[in-house]
């Protein structure tokens, strides 16, 4: 394990532990990566402005449509905002307003009555409106200053407002009314019915658009400046007109203070800067402690596992667990290290019978041959070959579990013996293979380098 690998580790290992830590410490006390809950991220806002009847990229305004006679004028707009901050990249604004929108026309524009050619200009009032902005803050990382004193920002909501535009002769604003439907919003005929309106204002869709920028002022206190476009579901947001049913649209210039709620003792998550913060944290004193001291042990817990796995002698059994240090290379051992003894070869008239081969061992309740073992299976597959002999599998197994279950389990073990043989080119024919389960234990079975020894396929010739 190299340091980088002991870096990763205590990095993460504190992170978990910050996070854990996080609910219970103090609002003054730094808690690294904390999540919001050591940020102020409640804040309210009052803003006033002026409308005018278009916006920076084109507008529809049925009233004034010719070229050289629509004429734009200002109306005041003012309203509130509540905002929840979730990141230092995206809140959510709950936005009201109310105010006016102002145009006029120096020829007519507004609908001709018997008495009056028709209106010239337009006062729309807006009694409400209301909506939900998604708001993203655009220059909340910066890596060159520790702090933002600056914070741009897009928006982009949904809404209802609730207006009535009133229209008047001359283009002052000034005159006789031509249009004012105060008091009979709702009023409709189907048929031969009809249906007087009492309401002052009509509701309609609203879809604000904006761009801004805040000012840090204080820890508290900060000034907000923006624009919006309002884009409306309305085609008489200016009152009857000789132009069409085009969708209106009208935009807002505003400016602002927005307070930003909670304990001083915290940052105002609008104006973090994640690069600095993560940088301080990480440069924290107590982190740095904690990351030495896993660092330790880490290397404590490394020199343990380099003593758990020495294995001196090499027989692939831990220093530890070797009850039989230094057996010579290449001795088959049983679990605890120990040399595992068998049989010695039949001798008749100065002359072996045959080779003799050691048992086949397995691993606790498996019948997967084992690697060392293919050694041997090749010596006997070719002696079986060459001499067009047969040979026998007695497959056993050591004493836990059923019995029934050993018994097929020394099956398996015998066949995947026999397997191996016939895979080298003997003939199947000449291989038998059985299983006995438990019975004739070459070993005590209440020592666990006994039930080592247990575990195995014995070759007859």
């Amino acid at each position: 394990m190299n340091y980088s690998t002991i870096k990763k580790t205590a990095v993460a290992a504190s992170l978990v532990a910050a996070l854990g830590f996080a609910e219970t410490a103090q609002a003054q006390t730094p808690t690294v990566f904390g999540g919001r809950s050591q940020y102020r991220t409640w804040s309210i806002g009052v803003q006033g402005g002026i409308t005018t009847p278009n916006t920076v990229i084109g507008g529809n305004n049925a009233f004034g449509q010719k070229v050289g006679y629509f004429q734009n004028k200002v109306g005041e707009y003012y309203g509130l905002t509540i905002r929840k901050q979730f990141s230092h990249l995206f809140g959510l604004e709950l936005e009201g307003n109310r105010g006016k929108i102002k145009t006029y026309n120096h020829e007519l524009s507004g609908p001709a009555s018997e008495n009056i050619g028709g209106a010239k200009s337009v006062v729309t009032d807006v009694n409400w409106a209301a909506s939900l902005n998604g708001v993203f803050q655009l220059g909340t990382i910066d890596f060159l200053r520790r702090e933002n004193a600056v914070n741009f920002y897009a928006k982009v909501g949904i809404g209802t407002f609730a207006y009535n535009p009133v229209q008047y002769a001359n283009n002052d604003f000034t005159g006789t009314v031509v249009y004012d439907n105060k008091g009979k919003v709702g009023e409709a005929v189907f048929g031969d019915r009809e249906f007087k309106g009492d309401r002052d204002y009509r509701l309609g869709m609203i879809v604000p658009v904006g761009v801004g920028a805040k000012f840090k002022l204080s820890e508290v206190v900060a000034l907000n400046l923006g624009y919006t476009m309002n884009f409306t579901d309305e085609a008489s947001l200016y009152g009857p007109n000789r132009h069409g049913d085009a969708k209106q649209r009208f935009s807002n210039v505003y400016g602002g203070l927005e307070f930003t709620l909670g304990s001083r003792d915290k940052q105002n998550l609008t104006f973090a800067n994640p690069a600095a913060t993560m940088y301080d944290e990480l440069r924290d004193p107590s982190l740095r402690n904690e990351v030495e001291a896993l660092k330790q042990r880490v290397s404590s817990l490394e020199g343990t596992v380099d003593a758990l796995g020495k294995d001196s002698d090499g027989d692939g059994v831990p220093d530890k667990f070797d009850k039989c240090p230094n057996t010579p290379a290449g001795t088959v051992v049983d679990g605890s290290g120990c040399p595992i003894k068998f049989p010695e070869p039949v001798v008749t008239n100065n002359a072996t019978t045959g080779a003799y081969y050691a048992p086949i061992q397995f691993e606790f309740d498996s019948s997967v041959l084992k690697t060392e073992s293919y050694s041997t299976l090749d010596k006997l597959a070719k002696e079986v070959r060459d001499n067009k002999s047969s040979v026998t599998l007695d497959g056993y197994a050591s004493s836990e579990g059923s019995e029934s279950y050993n018994v097929n389990l020394s099956k398996d073990r015998a066949n995947a013996v026999k397997q191996y043989l016939v895979n080298a080119g003997v003939s199947a024919s000449s291989i038998t293979a059985n299983g006995y389960g438990e019975a004739n234990p070459i070993a005590s079975n209440a020592t666990e380098s006994g039930r080592v020894q247990n575990r195995r396929v014995e070759i007859k010739k």
